[in-house]
């Protein structure tokens, strides 16, 4: 790098990847896709200057917050032609954020095999790493970062009331399979009812950027809201239903127009409604029941026939 100050500062190619952490192929490829302004020729070699590093730096941040290099250059080329990004990276910004109140954690190793009865399971540890449960600080073998101290904590109890750590492993990842889709699926509504308009030019308006970053602020805590209310709705009906069970009261009879809630698992019930429409999901699901009901009759008239006639030919 040569020059007398910041302004007029220079690089090769080689000293701005070690200034940006790029590598010069890295550098090469962006600059033929037209993410980096052509350098200054200066006999046999390039010349590079600030604003190709800070472009690089633009370009790894955006890379980070989830951009394609597709729309990063799209990104890019409207900051060129005068439209600012402040109100598009204000957005990603509140997209990005943390979604919840609560605080990471650190813990020790001591500290996490004291919880879990005093012993040492190295295969739990990194099935719960593998999970996201905790994740390793660089350079530190006996410490762990907690994303989220309740889940561990919801761990901890279900392991002290007999819960085998496989067992919560596996109930975890089921449950995070139905979490997502719930997700995925009021990201959906929310898209299609209140932010499709926002979609309409990319990269949207700085006012646009702006009023859609508002608009996620507020909704942020609908999902967990309408999640609660849901969660805490079913466990009363399936735990009362589970206690009348288990301590022998009467099942209700089921009449032929009544309908009973029963729980898919979320693969399933996508795979459906991709195959048939979200209008027939449950039309479908009910048809295939029903054809599943008399498979299985008929199949049981048949084995009880086939029965009764090998008794009738015996002596």
């Amino acid at each position: 790098m040569t020059g007398a100050g910041a302004a007029a500062a220079e690089y090769r190619i080689e000293d701005l990847a070690h200034a940006s952490g790029a590598t010069v192929r890295t550098i090469r490829a962006y600059q033929d896709r037209g993410l980096l302004p052509t350098p200054e020729r200066r006999g046999r070699a390039n010349v590079y200057r600030e604003t190709h590093l800070a472009r690089l730096r633009q370009i790894a941040d955006l890379l980070d917050r989830g951009y394609t290099l597709a729309s990063i250059k799209e990104l890019l080329e409207a900051w060129d032609a005068g439209r600012g990004l402040g109100g598009v990276l204000g957005l990603v910004a509140e997209v990005h954020g943390p979604w919840t109140d609560e605080e990471a954690d650190r813990i020790s190793r001591r500290e996490l095999d004291a919880r879990f009865g005093g012993r040492q399971d190295d295969e739990a540890i990194a099935e719960a790493v593998e999970l996201g449960v905790l994740e390793r600080v660089p350079g530190r073998d006996d410490e762990f970062l907690v994303p989220s101290p309740q889940e561990l904590a919801v761990a901890v109890e279900l392991y002290a009331a007999g819960v085998p750590l496989t067992a919560i492993s596996g109930h975890l990842r089921e449950l995070r399979g139905h979490v997502e889709h719930i997700a995925s699926r009021f990201l959906e509504f929310t898209t299609e009812h209140v932010f499709a308009r926002y979609l309409g030019h990319l990269p949207p308006t700085d006012a646009d950027a702006d009023e859609a970053a508002a608009l996620v602020r507020r909704l942020r805590p609908l999902a967990q809201q309408t999640v609660d209310a849901e969660l805490a709705r079913a466990m009363r009906t399936f735990a009362t239903r589970h206690l009348h069970h288990h301590l022998g009261a009467e099942e209700s009879t089921i009449t032929e127009d009544a309908t009973r809630p029963v729980l898919l698992p979320a693969r399933t019930t996508q795979a459906v409604q991709d195959l048939v429409g979200a209008d027939r999901l449950a039309e479908f699901i009910t048809a295939a029941t029903e054809r599943e009901v008399q498979a299985r009759t008929l199949d049981l008239l048949a084995a009880t026939h086939a029965k009764e006639g090998i008794i009738d030919e015996s002596p």
